[in-house]
């Protein structure tokens, strides 16, 4: 008897595991490795989206500063240069998180994140950053019937607060992207479309234009406070700066407070090739929407402008220990899982061939949405889990960071968002159980209708979480 290959399995036969936005002959060549001693006004430790804004916000303040910023690797390596490229308004990961934890201001991080996406286009357009950036908002897509009363309801409360989003049945859905899974939508216009690493490599090129001094290939093994000022320890070299930013995300915290905070999740996408004339007549979607899907584990997706279709999440994979390890960013299991869901919402599709496949980590932490601090007597300041919407709000936390080591009392620091900090992780062995309870009753939940069980709803009251 003859085995027949799947569509999906097809599909994934020469996929390279090498994320497709890093996978690119404009990729900047690595800047020199510190040697020695050097002293800053403000030092910046990590060089993604928060540690390139930070810089940058801090230059255009106070042009005489002295910025050094410190990469392990190169700029825009990690999550930054290669996520699903969605740049939204909302700081608070969606409108329904915000609802829910912060009723009272939900209004004021409303405008602030339309503020803080006017300002990124902005920014774009002024140091001409060759990154795609594409502002015709996402689809938040019900893909089951018991998805489409609670986002409905949500499209009313959005316009109750102000916002503009468009409601689309399923005729009204498919006329402009066709799947037959679709069954209705929310199209909220305040959301934009990046290249990822092309958007942080030109971050990185309008900072040396201001005089920031980067120096990529150096790790931070330590900060300590030295003097009036801190030390930022490296492996060739040290750093004495006034003022210090912690921006390294999912990577292993330098300060001890934070190490219980945020965890390492994977996160995993895939990339076509380009569509042909007639696969793009097949689906429609001319209009460069992000989309994702309203489920627990759900799906991410977006063209990009050589005509290709990104598709990732689903699966959000928390290793014991918050172990991070090379290994993990290609997993062909949720490879597979993807390109399934992939032919299952685009069954016009089959016979496409996927030509990267890839992972990577991100934070996450127990409210979805970054929280912000000071440490060593106000000289280090530090924004992190982010949660996997971070391309947006990193801007946003980069000018909180430097208000907080300014002392400055503004409407962001003023904030709940900003006074607060989430629910840590346990410790293990109860975090990776934790975590696991909820992964498993997640898809429970998306198989039963989205009925949540015991442990779904204690979460839910306790305001804890897990997701990518």
């Amino acid at each position: 008897m003859t085995r027949v290959s799947s569509p999906a399995s097809t599909s994934l036969a020469d996929a390279s595991t090498t994320p497709y936005w890093l996978d690119d002959p404009r990729r900047p060549a690595p800047l020199p490795r510190l040697e020695g001693s050097t002293e800053a006004d403000l030092a910046v430790v990590g060089g993604g989206y928060l540690g390139l804004w930070t810089a940058l916000l801090a230059k255009e303040r106070d042009p005489d500063l002295d910025v050094v910023l410190l990469e392990g690797a190169t700029c825009g390596h990690a999550a930054s240069g290669r996520n699903g490229g969605f740049c939204e308004a909302s700081l608070t990961h969606g409108f329904g998180n915000g609802r829910t934890r912060w009723p009272d201001e939900l209004d004021e991080l409303i405008a602030l994140g339309h503020d803080n996406l006017n300002g990124i286009r902005a920014t774009i357009d002024r140091h001409g950053i060759d990154c795609d950036f594409v502002q015709a908002g996402s689809l938040a897509v019900a893909t089951q019937p018991h998805q489409v009363d609670p986002l409905r309801a949500e499209y009313a409360e959005m316009r109750e607060h102000g916002l503009d989003p468009v409601w689309l049945d399923r005729d009204q859905l498919r006329e402009r992207l066709d799947s037959p899974t679709f069954l209705a939508a929310v199209h909220e216009p305040h959301a934009a479309i990046v290249e990822p690493a092309r958007l942080a490599w030109g971050l990185r090129a309008a900072c040396l234009s201001l005089g920031v001094r980067i120096h990529e290939h150096t790790p931070v093994t330590g900060v300590r406070r030295r003097g009036a000022g801190v030390e930022v320890a490296t492996r060739n070299g040290r750093v004495t700066a006034r003022h210090v930013v912690l921006a390294t995300n999912a990577y292993p915290p330098l300060l001890r407070r934070l190490r219980l905070m945020t965890v390492p999740v994977y996160d995993y996408a895939l990339v076509s090739e380009p569509l042909s004339a007639d696969q793009r007549d097949a689906i429609g979607w001319r209009g460069r929407e992000g989309l994702s899907d309203t489920g627990n584990q759900f799906v991410y997706s977006r063209t990009t402008r050589d005509g290709r279709i990104l598709w990732g999440g689903y699966d959000a994979i928390y290793h014991y220990g918050s172990a991070i390890r090379s290994e993990y960013d290609a997993r062909p299991e949720t490879f597979q899982l993807l390109a399934d869901g992939f032919f299952r919402t685009f069954p016009q599709l089959e016979g496409l061939r996927f030509t990267h496949a890839w992972g990577g980590m991100i934070d996450t932490c127990t409210r979805f949405t970054a929280f912000y601090g000071t440490a060593l007597g106000g000289r280090v300041g530090y924004a992190l889990g982010f949660t996997g919407l971070g391309v947006g709000a990193t801007r946003f936390a980069g000018d909180v960071v430097l208000d907080l080591l300014a002392g400055a009392d503004t409407p962001r620091t003023r904030l709940e968002m900003v006074r607060t900090k989430p629910v840590p992780f346990p410790p293990e062995p109860i975090r990776w159980a934790g975590i696991e309870a909820t992964r498993r009753s997640l898809a429970r939940a998306d198989a039963n209708g989205g009925k949540e069980n015991v442990w779904l709803k204690a979460m839910d009251r306790l305001g804890l979480g897990f997701d990518s």
